[in-house]
């Protein structure tokens, strides 16, 4: 069981552990986006080279996303070891214990567990929680924590580190684009991170599966508010009649944010091959004054400023009016 004692935001709190240790379990969120499989690569890489033992997990058998199919993540789990009671638990990107596996029998049974994250209202569910609010991604956390350890900057690692940095900040054009961001981007590149590589793998090698739920996305996007907020949705036969794993539908809210004078934007959809299964809704804000984060925590969810999500039961409708209700509610106190 893990201990009570915790100690928040002691980066070398956080080394003494990864070195006195030797079995690690690495695990972060499920429907993992280029934060969670870069960090979680880097971070074995990382522990790789420290001479540990450590082992990827991912809740869940939904396929990873198509475009990070590039990544070396031949030895990625997806279910726990058996020994997975005896390793150290160290979540990446996870804002909650809840965000790793719907039931928290891993984090009851790890004799520690490291939370390193960069969601400003992450729930410290960590013995040592490395929470950096302000960092741009999980991988800047990362590139900290990786020199106070004395981790020489690989390609391989740098990679994985810039491939969680370049989607995080939504290819350097969000607010979270700090120049620290940018010094870290031009140091890895620096370290043999192939830019031109994950340019392609991520953001030219779509399957035409995706384009077709996007297509979709796209009929049923409406408009509230004179503009200021969009709402679209995907329902679990579209996944069926498009042959689309649910990962095609990470990165589609994005050029919902495209539309001219969109303030918030939101996409709602209903996960494939599991009837029943609650909804997942995506929130976005186009500027930093609007905290869609605290939106999402009214449905028990969470995540960035101007990134969130939570999950629901209800009817797409209701969803929906509950979005442009809470928008409005916002906005007016704004």
């Amino acid at each position: 069981m893990s201990s009570p004692q915790k100690t928040t935001n002691d980066l070398g709190a956080v080394a003494d552990a990864l070195r006195s240790h030797d079995r690690f379990l690495l695990v972060t969120h499920e429907n993992p986006d280029g934060d969670a499989l870069g960090s979680l690569l880097a971070m074995k890489l990382a522990l790789d080279a420290l001479g540990k033992d450590s082992e990827m997990y991912l809740y869940g058998d939904a396929p990873l996303p198509h475009e990070y199919g590039f990544m070396p993540l031949e030895g990625l789990r997806r279910e726990p070891p058996e020994d997975a009671g005896e390793r150290v638990l160290v979540a990446l990107d996870c804002a909650n214990e809840q965000r790793m596996a719907p039931d928290t029998t891993l984090l009851e049974q790890a004799p520690l567990t490291i939370d390193i994250d960069h969601h400003h209202d992450n729930s410290r569910f960590g013995d040592l929680n490395l929470v950096v609010g302000d960092a741009s991604s999980t991988s800047e956390v990362l590139r900290d924590l990786f020199a106070e350890l004395g981790v020489e900057l690989t390609p391989e690692i740098a990679e994985a580190l810039y491939i969680a940095l370049v989607t995080d900040t939504g290819r350097f054009q969000y607010t979270n684009t700090t120049p620290k961001a940018l010094r870290l981007a031009a140091e890895l590149v620096e370290a043999g991170a192939d830019v031109h590589r994950v340019f392609q793998g991520i953001y030219e090698s779509i399957g035409f599966a995706k384009l077709k739920l996007l297509a979709r996305v796209l009929e049923r996007a409406q408009v509230y508010e004179g503009g200021r907020l969009v709402v679209s949705y995907l329902l679990r036969s579209d996944f069926t009649e498009l042959r689309a794993a649910e990962a095609y539908s990470e990165g589609l809210i994005d050029y919902l944010r495209m539309a001219e004078g969109a303030e918030m934007v939101a996409m709602i959809r209903e996960p494939p091959l599991r009837e029943g299964a609650a909804r997942r809704i995506s929130l976005r804000a186009s500027n930093d004054e609007l905290d869609v984060s605290a939106i999402a925590r009214k449905s028990d969810g969470g995540g960035h400023r101007q990134a969130a999500g939570f999950s629901s039961d209800d009817s797409v409708e209701e969803i929906t009016k509950f979005i442009h209700d809470e928008f409005v509610r916002a906005t007016a106190r704004a």
